[in-house]
């Protein structure tokens, strides 16, 4: 009974929404935001929390893929070009870390980058039988591809050149490693719940590590946008990244928190 109570308003708030034009959900959406960034910055004053928490939603996200092919035994609806990539840039970030300084993050980095490399197996070898091949059908190359050319030219200023670059080219394919997850889905049109939930997981850790830098910049009045040392166009693009991947997982998330408010199981992208 709790949970209808609960239910109803907002299934009518989203059927209000749905009726309104798009000049109102544009600003409904862009006061949401604020929202939620306003009540961060109150609620978390280390900066650093937020990379953690991102992380965290990262690793909670693979824990329901692991879920689902220790359970289900099938990885249907899952891009496996998106868990290499996810592979390749948690490698690169986890290699830097570990020449630079050991934290929580590489921890939690390697955790994740373990798991990763299960769900890689698990599709590739024990369940390739479930595997979409056909509808995964992004090449990798052409998101690899630039984000090596854009890190060769654009990375922070360090005395160690090779891991400067290869330090950017993670933050680069961390910012289009989703793609491929979202080219299958957008194939498939209704996605399954344990898809849904991870690729959600996805979006509210890219929004916690956008938010990052966006109060950053707020904190220092703009200056951390030319941070001595770090490159002219380095921090200005990690933001633009951020910005990138958080815009493309937000129509998603539009959807998935759209189908749990109607009590839908599966979430149905349009055509």
């Amino acid at each position: 009974m709790g949970e209808k109570r609960v239910q109803r308003p907002l299934q009518k708030l989203f059927s209000w929404v749905r009726k309104q034009s798009n000049k109102v959900k544009t600003f409904l959406g862009v006061f949401t935001v604020l929202t939620l960034l306003v009540t961060l910055k109150l609620l978390i004053h280390q900066h650093n929390h937020f990379f953690v928490l991102a992380e965290f939603a990262h690793f909670v996200g693979i824990l329901v893929l692991i879920y689902k092919l220790t359970t289900h035994k099938t990885c249907s609806g899952l891009s496996l070009k998106t868990q290499q990539l996810t592979a390749t840039f948690l490698f690169a970030r986890l290699f830097c870390s570990l020449q630079i300084e050991g934290d929580i993050h590489t921890i939690l980095d390697l955790v994740t980058l373990v798991a990763t490399f299960w769900l890689i197996f698990m599709m590739k070898y024990k369940l390739k039988s479930s595997y979409m091949e056909d509808l995964d059908n992004m090449k990798k190359y052409t998101v690899i591809v630039p984000s090596l050319v854009i890190a060769f030219f654009i990375h922070p200023r360090t005395n160690n050149l090779i891991l400067s670059i290869l330090w950017a080219f993670a933050v680069y394919i961390e910012g289009v490693s989703v793609l491929p997850q979202l080219r299958l889905m957008q194939n498939v049109k209704i996605i399954e719940p344990f898809t849904a939930h991870y690729v959600f997981a996805l979006g509210v850790s890219r929004f916690f590590s956008c938010a990052h830098w966006i109060i950053k910049v707020y904190d220092t009045s703009g200056s951390y946008l030319s941070l001595s040392g770090g490159g002219f166009f380095w921090i200005p693009m990690i933001i633009l990244a951020e910005i990138v991947q958080t815009f493309v997982l937000a129509d998603f998330c539009y959807y998935y928190v759209k189908s749990v408010m109607q009590g839908q199981m599966m979430v149905r992208l349009p055509a």
